[in-house]
């Protein structure tokens, strides 16, 4: 629910930011938010960036890699961690 509930704001706070691209908001508030928006939109390309690697794998990494740009550590909670490979016991 958490997870859910965090990707629902951050999906309503990007579409206030296209709003304020739209109609901008009154003057100090449209930098605001403006720098708020780019700044959530930088952290997500870094998250992205860290996290090319073990997208790879995955079944469709090009829909990961939109979802983390949109939602960020949202999207990344939800990816199930990889199986790691069994360790083979030598006698």
């Amino acid at each position: 629910m958490f997870w859910g509930l965090g990707r629902l704001l951050t999906l309503l706070f990007c579409c206030v930011v296209l709003a304020n691209q739209l109609v901008p908001f009154v003057h100090p508030l449209h930098l605001l938010v403006n720098l708020a928006g780019g700044l959530l939109l930088l952290i997500h390309v870094l998250e992205v960036l860290l996290c090319n690697r073990s997208l790879k794998g995955r079944p469709h990494p090009w829909r990961d890699r939109g979802r983390i740009l949109l939602f960020g550590v949202f999207h990344l909670q939800t990816i199930s961690a990889p199986a790691a490979p069994e360790a083979s016991s030598h006698a």
